[in-house]
């Protein structure tokens, strides 16, 4: 079999993927003898005109050699007009996307090397199923058994950093920051950075005490307390946060979230969609349940507390841990709580650490 003409690299971090192909171009560019030689084509689009200049613009990278005939290396990146979205599926990005395979498959690759980095990527289309067989075919995600890829790549990033890490202390990172694998690399060197040259290994003390919930701030240690369903710890919790905060809304709005999360988890574990095992949740059980169901949360990719599927499995696992102790007439109680307290602190401005706290006795106690 010839060698391939091209390399295509997606998968399900963007960061990930990213990271990967970046590193295969600047390997690729070491080759070459001048930055004349190497040529980034960006390939985002929101529209089906933006998916027409995209690819008209690689077509003319792929196709002008350099001045004096040297190799060239060309990457297209952040290519978003594959995924199952408005844009991917329209006729005209269809047509196109048949246009960059004919440049595809006439490319000659003893002058010219090409990268080619998507996300997302619907894998049920014909274009990536043709590159998988057509060229260096990539796809970085978690395995078969649906374990993340991101302990793999904090294994590698702490090598680098030439730091130590717990396991529980790995776990605790990736649950904060709910499995955002750039959030997750850029802390790790923060912890890193601060613990210098101690060579002491990262702990979950340092994970609780340097890193920040991700998308709750300064709430997250009442919020962890709160669902840990451990009174004493949530009470002590609250006069923490009061001591520095004087709003209880953003608190409030933290629990809400994680509790909208656990409804919806305890409603899939109920109807046996998925299960509770030593190592979380399984990402093919959460990827099989999210063909059944994901068509009732819109077309957004983005992460939310109203989308459980929009989730890292490694965050949902660590928040599920209370879950056999939660029923579901438990949690939603839990909501109406949080909507009272909404109603009290409105009534009673001055009094939000004592409405909180009440909240936690009738809740917890």
């Amino acid at each position: 079999m010839p060698d391939p003409q091209f390399t295509f690299i997606c998968g399900d971090d963007d960061f990930i993927v990213t990271r990967l192909a970046r590193d295969q171009f600047e390997e690729k560019a070491r080759e070459t003898s001048d930055e004349f030689s190497r040529e980034i084509v960006n390939g985002m689009a929101n529209k089906v005109a933006e998916v027409g200049e995209a690819v008209t613009h690689f077509r003319q990278a792929v196709q002008t050699m350099p001045l004096f005939g040297d190799r060239k290396v060309v990457w297209f990146r952040d290519i978003n007009f594959l995924a199952d979205s408005v844009t991917g599926r329209a006729e005209g990005t269809l047509a196109t996307v048949e246009l960059l395979k004919d440049t595809l498959a006439r490319i000659d690759a003893r002058s010219v090397d090409v990268i080619l980095s998507a996300f997302p990527v619907d894998r049920r289309r014909g274009f990536p199923k043709w590159c998988e067989k057509n060229g260096d075919y990539r796809f970085i995600g978690g395995d078969r058994s649906g374990a993340s890829s991101i302990p793999a790549l904090i294994e590698e990033e702490r090598q680098q950093l030439d730091v130590e890490i717990t396991n529980d202390a790995r776990d605790l990172l990736i649950g904060k920051l709910n499995g955002n694998t750039r959030l997750v690399i850029e802390e790790l060197r923060k912890v890193a950075t601060y613990l210098g040259e101690e060579k002491v290994p990262i702990e979950e003390k340092h994970i609780m005490d340097l890193v920040p919930e991700f998308g709750e701030s300064d709430f997250f240690e009442a919020a962890e307390a709160f669902f840990a369903l451990d009174l004493d710890w949530a009470l002590d919790a609250l006069r923490r946060h009061f001591y520095t905060h004087k709003d209880a809304r953003g608190l409030i709005t933290t629990l809400q979230g994680r509790n909208r999360l656990l409804i919806q988890l305890r409603v899939l574990v109920d109807s046996g969609e998925i299960r509770l095992g030593e190592r979380g949740i399984s990402k093919t059980a959460l990827e099989s349940a999210a063909k059944c169901y994901l068509q009732h949360f819109g077309d957004s990719l983005e992460k939310s507390n109203f989308n459980v599927f929009s989730q890292n499995p490694w965050y949902l696992g660590r928040l599920a841990r209370p879950l056999p102790k939660l029923t579901i007439r438990k949690l939603i109680d839990f909501q109406k709580e949080f909507l009272r307290a909404f109603e009290e602190i409105l009534s009673r401005p001055d009094e939000q650490e004592q409405v909180m706290r009440g909240i936690a006795i009738r809740c917890l106690g």
